[in-house]
C-alpha cells in the first residue's frame, strides 16, 4: 500500500480529519506490533509441528523399522551409517530453527527496550530472509537423506528377495531388476516431493507470508520519511 493509498483510506473513514505523519507512523507501528504477535504465535506453531515430526521420524529409525525388519526373518539391520545421515539432517533442521528463534527473539527484545521502527523490521526481515535460506539448505540436506534411506532400504530388500532364492542380486533378470528400479524411483520421487511440498508450503505458511507483508510496512515508512 502506497502513502497515498494509506491517506485514502484514513480519509474514507472520517473525512474530517486529516492523517499526519504522526498518525502515519502510529499505524503503521500497530500493524508492525500485530504482525510480530503472528510470528511469534507461529513460532509456537511451528516448534510444536517440527518437533512431533522429528519424533516420528526418530521413532520409526529406532523403533518402528528395526521391530518390522526382526519380524521378516531374513537378517537386515539399518546400517549405522544410515542412521548417522539420518540424525545429521533432523539435528540440521532442529539447529536451524533455534538459531532463528535466538535471532528473532534477540531483535524483539531490542525493540521492547529501544524500538526504532525502522530497524525493527530491517532486522525482522533479515532474520526471516536468512532462515528462509538455511531451512531450504535444510530441507534439502533432509530431502537427500530420505532418499538415501530409501534407496538403501530398496537394495538391501532385493538382496533378501535374491538370497531366499539362492541367487545373487547381479543374477536377477534385468527386465525384473528395471520394473523394480522404476517403480522405487516413482515411489521416491512421490515421498520425497511430497514431504519437501510439504514442509515448504508450512513454511510459507507460518512465515513466508509475513516477509512480505513487513517489506510493504517498511517500504511505506521509507515514504514517511522521504
Amino acid at each position: 500500500m502506497k502513502l497515498k493509498d494509506l491517506k485514502k483510506a484514513w480519509n474514507s473513514v472520517s473525512s474530517e480529519k486529516e492523517l499526519d505523519e504522526g498518525q502515519i507512523r502510529e499505524m503503521l507501528r500497530k500493524r508492525t506490533s500485530n504482525l510480530i504477535e503472528r510470528i511469534d504465535r507461529n513460532i509456537k506453531i511451528g516448534f510444536v509441528l517440527l518437533f512431533a515430526l522429528i519424533l516420528l521420524f526418530i521413532l520409526d529409525d529406532f523403533v518402528f523399522s528395526p521391530q518390522i525388519l526382526d519380524s521378516m526373518e531374513n537378517g537386515i539391520t539399518i546400517p549405522g551409517w544410515l542412521l548417522l545421515i539420518n540424525i545429521f539432517s533432523y539435528a540440521l533442521i532442529l539447529i536451524t530453527f533455534v538459531y532463528f528463534v535466538f535471532q528473532y527473539y534477540n531483535a524483539k527484545k531490542t525493540c521492547d527496550v529501544n524500538c526504532d521502527l525502522r530497524e525493527t523490521l530491517q532486522k525482522i526481515i533479515k532474520i526471516l530472509l536468512l532462515y528462509q535460506r538455511l531451512f531450504y539448505l535444510a530441507l534439502i540436506t533432509f530431502s537427500v537423506a530420505v532418499a538415501i534411506s530409501f534407496m538403501s532400504g530398496m537394495f538391501m530388500g532385493m538382496e533378501a528377495s535374491a538370497a531366499d532364492s539362492g541367487m545373487l542380486v547381479s543374477e536377477i533378470p534385468f527386465n525384473q531388476m528395471l520394473i523394480v528400479f522404476i517403480t522405487g524411483l516413482v515411489v521416491l520421487s512421490l515421498l520425497v516431493g511430497g514431504i519437501f511440498l510439504f514442509m515448504r508450503w508450512g513454511f510459507r505458511k507460518l512465515y513466508g507470508n509475513y516477509i512480505h507483508k513487513l517489506k510493504l510496512t517498511l517500504n511505506e515508512l521509507n515514504e514517511v520519511d522521504g
